[in-house]
């Protein structure tokens, strides 16, 4: 059984800095290709914004977080951080960690929900003024 763990999560101003951590804990997984982000904001529909391959560095960004918003990993710790910046009120979401088997698409395209087959609990990411 694969457990996707992620935390960080919480209540932050507009303006402010907050990091994600997502970690695989437990669990066989063959190999891990792509690792990621997805949110949902209050009346919208979820979206992939950020995905890291992690055997290799080719990362992508959703326009709505692109130059605010940065992804990372350590390999070691099978561990990928989404360091999260100059926070804006619509980034108020649940924000899930995903993990794949698959390597993440191709550059500039936006990630597949169904491409990730283990996800992390949600976690609330609240913006206020």
């Amino acid at each position: 059984h694969v457990q996707v763990v992620e935390s960080g999560g919480g209540s932050v101003q507009a303006g402010g800095s907050l990091r994600l951590s997502c970690s695989v804990v437990s669990g066989y997984m063959y190999t891990t290709n792509c690792m990621g982000f997805f949110r949902q904001a209050p009346g919208k529909e979820r979206e992939g914004f950020a995905t890291i391959y992690t055997s290799g560095t080719s990362t992508y960004y959703a326009d709505s977080v692109k130059c605010r918003f940065t992804i990372s990993q350590d390999h070691a710790k099978k561990t990928v951080y989404l360091h999260m910046n100059n926070i804006q009120h619509a980034d108020t979401a649940l924000y899930y960690c995903v993990v794949s088997v698959l390597r993440c698409r191709a550059t500039g395209t936006t990630p597949w929900e169904k491409d990730f087959a283990y996800w992390g609990p949600e976690a609330q990411v609240t913006v206020s003024s």
